[in-house]
């Protein structure tokens, strides 16, 4: 019995250092792009990333990460945020803290985004976090995006999640920040579930609209939601009459 069970810690324990052993060969793939522009010259790289862009309600949050010692950074599970569940999420979000030199983080409210559009509105979000920085980068990574009308020079990759361990990063905070920013919302909005879908477009969530309409948080311009608006409005005209 005894020799069974040291058996299987060891079978654990080569189980746990084949693990990290992997993922530390993950990690330093996707420390490619920052070591390539540190050998250009540049010597403070934010990864930017966002979340909520396809939410139905709530704001688009930007982050922008700046990583500390980027030859000798390690985090084990580092990835796009939506690959990760809410606990491992948020344990890996106070992980970044510690090992960035410096966190922004930008806010753009559903108001502003029918205003200005989401992809206008995510560029602002993007543009905030730069300046919540205490120091501005003299190179950014961007995921997916251009950001426009910026002074700064930027790399801007597809799937930057899985390229970059900056915007790696930035997906994770920025994330976690919107999340938290929604749950709060929930004890106010009770009806639409904001502690579970984030503002996102579950069945229940649109369940909810169809019956209690929309709240301050929704993005009226985005489609469903206009829709929404104007059969409420035919609806209301109809009881007139």
């Amino acid at each position: 019995m005894i020799k069974a069970n040291v058996s299987k810690d060891i079978f654990r324990l080569r189980k746990k250092i084949w693990f990290f052993y992997q993922e530390r060969k993950r990690i330093e793939t996707l420390k490619y792009f920052e070591r390539k522009r540190f050998s250009n010259g540049f010597n403070y790289i934010a990864g930017i990333d966002e979340a909520g862009r396809g939410a139905l309600a709530g704001p688009v949050v930007a982050a922008a990460v700046i990583i500390k010692e980027i030859d000798s950074f390690f985090i084990a599970h580092l990835k796009d945020s939506k690959k990760l569940n809410r606990a491992k999420r948020e344990s890996l979000f106070e992980i970044i803290k510690i090992k960035s030199y410096d966190i922004g983080i930008g806010i753009v409210g559903s108001e502003i985004i029918d205003k200005i559009n989401i992809a206008q509105a995510t560029f602002l979000a993007m543009k905030r976090a730069i300046r919540d920085l205490k120091r501005c980068p003299d190179y950014i990574m961007v995921d997916a995006f251009k950001i426009p009308y910026i002074h700064i020079p930027q790399d801007n990759l597809i799937r930057g999640e899985d390229k970059s361990v900056s915007i790696a990063a930035a997906s994770i905070i920025a994330k976690v920040c919107r999340d938290e920013i929604m749950y709060g919302f929930h004890e106010k909005y009770p009806f639409y579930q904001f502690n579970q879908n984030v503002g996102y477009g579950t069945n229940k969530h649109a369940m909810a609209i169809k019956k209690h309409g929309i709240c301050p948080l929704h993005r009226k311009t985005f489609k469903f939601m206009a829709a929404d608006i104007q059969k409420n409005k035919h609806t209301k005209k109809e009881r007139l009459f």
